[in-house]
């Protein structure tokens, strides 16, 4: 190959190299953070006791799982929302201590439950916090496993490599 050429063949594919590590340096979907980022795991702990604001909260953690930027970064993503504390008695189907008004909303609540399940997110619920907080474990949303200790499983959680993102 004739120097000139080779010469070309050179600065060409460094030009492509060049170019591909800028798309590379690029933000995924607007976010700085992505970069270089392969896994999306997230354990939430929530331990909300506002109804409108737990619906609120799910709500985000729902779009969040399914927010562009998550599903092209890591397909295979796993998100576990954990409900600790006077959380659980939001996710249950008693209504007593509520207002009509907080028990539609606890509705809306069970029907983004269901929806966060049916699109892979895991649930689980601390059996002592139901205890302290004197709900019936009968009366949980189905869609929500019931574990010992919710705090056990955010450690196990972290230790598997899960971000915690706390709902306070």
């Amino acid at each position: 190959m004739p120097k000139r050429k080779h010469f070309a063949v050179v600065v060409l594919m460094a030009f492509a190299l060049a170019m591909a590590g800028l798309a590379q340096a690029a933000p995924v979907q607007g976010y700085p953070a992505l970069q270089g980022v392969k896994s999306m795991n997230a354990v939430i702990d929530v331990r909300g006791k506002s109804p409108g604001a737990m619906l609120g909260a799910l709500k985000l953690v729902h779009a969040m799982y399914k927010d562009k930027a998550v599903t092209q970064t890591d397909p295979g993503r796993h998100f576990v929302v954990i409900f600790i504390g006077p959380a659980v008695k939001l996710v249950s189907t008693a209504r007593q201590g509520f207002s009509p008004a907080e028990a539609k909303v606890l509705d809306q609540l069970a029907q983004e439950v269901k929806a966060m399940a049916a699109d892979g997110i895991k649930l689980e619920l601390c059996v002592f916090a139901a205890k302290v907080f004197n709900v019936k474990l009968p009366t949980i949303l189905p869609e929500i496993t019931q574990v010992p200790n919710g705090w056990i499983s955010l450690i196990a959680y972290q230790q598997k490599g899960f971000a915690l993102v706390p709902i306070y």
